[in-house]
């Protein structure tokens, strides 16, 4: 079910921050529905120098920013929060990756517009549709480029219902 929320992004929060915060307004959208339930809420971005490039608006939007990404290296942050209204229990963590962009000209950015539907998909790319054409290389987690870190996400579902030691916070990176 998706968790029809407005995505916040407030500038005095850091990139994990705002992921986080989205998740979990997404998570308690959904929870309200069916508080019984362990509701997994998501929510993936792409920040390049700390600015936010979320879904563009068009093509030329997409253009524009594939063509910001090119040849830099930017973060793909995906905030997640597990919750259970009914229990009052919530896990809250984020994954960080690093990614390279070949170097890219206009030709290119348009061939890999015309393949892949690029509006619905932060930074205006996917990395499981055609990605070797964009991306030289990450330094972190496939599947949190994806949109969900499937490897922090098994561990934190593992520690559900378990308190967390004193003192210790979730992982927040899988950064290499």
């Amino acid at each position: 079910m998706p968790g029809s929320v407005a995505e916040v992004a407030h500038e005095h929060l850091s990139p994990l921050e705002v992921c986080q915060l989205n998740a979990h307004r997404k998570a308690f959208a959904l929870a309200k529905k069916i508080p019984d339930a362990l509701v997994l809420g998501a929510d993936t971005l792409v920040f390049l120098d700390q600015e936010i490039l979320g879904k563009p608006r068009d093509l030329a939007e997409a253009r524009w920013m594939l063509a910001r990404l090119q040849g830099r290296s930017h973060q793909v942050v995906t905030g997640v929060s597990l919750m259970h209204l009914r229990k009052h229990q919530e896990r809250i963590f984020a994954a960080s990756t690093d990614v390279l962009f070949h170097p890219l000209d206009a030709g290119q950015i348009r061939e890999y517009t015309a393949k892949v539907h690029t509006l619905d998909k932060a930074g205006a790319y996917a990395i499981q549709e055609c990605g070797e054409m964009l991306i030289s290389e990450i330094s972190g987690s496939y599947s949190n480029v994806v949109g969900l870190p499937i490897e922090l996400l098994r561990e934190e579902l593992g520690a559900w219902g378990k308190p967390r030691p004193r003192g210790t916070r979730p992982a927040y990176s899988d950064r290499s």
